[in-house]
């Protein structure tokens, strides 16, 4: 399989050379595009230096922030275009353990998205204060439940996407932007009837930069999930009355 593991970047100067050193040497194999949303930081600069050393590193720039989840499709429009067969989805900051991507991998062989999982068996986060630890098990949840999903991790970043997962899915109609845009992909993948799998992984707090989590990106999250949540059972409302109202016909 052609992998490419995609890496959205804003003020990661610290983190993303350890974490590109890290990722080449566990899976050699795999293309990295970096998306780089203009780092005041000077992240991008960086990124295209060693990019210019290494011919599997690319570099996409961005005018400027626009949020997780306009990176990550222009990042799967950039790599549907080049026919990458599997598309990953990776932080910069260290806190996904690029050793523990061949485990991802693997599942991908027969399911159409994997997702890193903090919260099933095996799974488990390293240096996360309580608060931290309690807000993502509660966005999960209330997230599966609006939503009548039965993945634990609905709000998990490490990702593998097949390429014929991402294709069902119409990029133009993701609107999300923040971190709801993982819940976002993992319903619209639920509703086209396609395998998704959970892979325990151990995930990290990151040791150098700063979080981009704030309370306003919650909200967020927590507003579209309900929007989309409220919809879907409108939908299937209208259509069991619309069942029942319909005249039975003789044969």
């Amino acid at each position: 399989m052609r992998v490419v593991t995609i890496i959205p970047t804003y003020n990661e100067r610290q983190s993303l050379p350890i974490t590109l050193e890290r990722l080449r040497a566990a899976v050699p194999h795999s293309d990295v595009l970096i998306v780089d949303d203009n780092s005041p930081d000077g992240t991008g600069d960086w990124a295209d230096r060693f990019a210019e050393v290494d011919p599997k590193v690319k570099v996409l720039h961005r005018q400027g922030k626009e949020g997780l989840g306009a990176a990550y499709i222009a990042g799967f429009r950039w790599a549907l275009e080049r026919d990458y067969d599997v598309l990953v989805e990776m932080d910069a900051d260290g806190s996904h353990q690029p050793e523990q991507l061949p485990a991802l991998l693997e599942a991908a062989t027969g399911a159409h998205l994997v997702i890193g999982s903090r919260w099933v068996p095996g799974g488990a986060v390293v240096n996360w204060p309580f608060h931290r630890t309690l807000l993502s098990r509660a966005g999960s949840l209330y997230s599966r439940t609006m939503l009548g999903l039965t993945v634990r991790d609905i709000t998990a970043g490490y990702r593998a996407f097949r390429r014929e997962t991402i294709e069902a899915i119409d990029l133009a109609d993701v609107d999300s932007v923040g971190y709801g845009f993982q819940v976002d992909m993992t319903f619209r993948v639920a509703q086209k009837g396609l395998r998704i799998v959970e892979v325990p992984i151990t995930f990290v707090e990151r040791e150098y930069g700063d979080s981009k989590m704030s309370g306003n990106i919650v909200l967020e999250a927590i507003a579209s999930v309900t929007r989309w949540g409220l919809a879907a059972r409108w939908s299937a409302l209208t259509s069991r009355l619309s069942g029942l109202r319909s005249p039975a016909t003789d044969a």
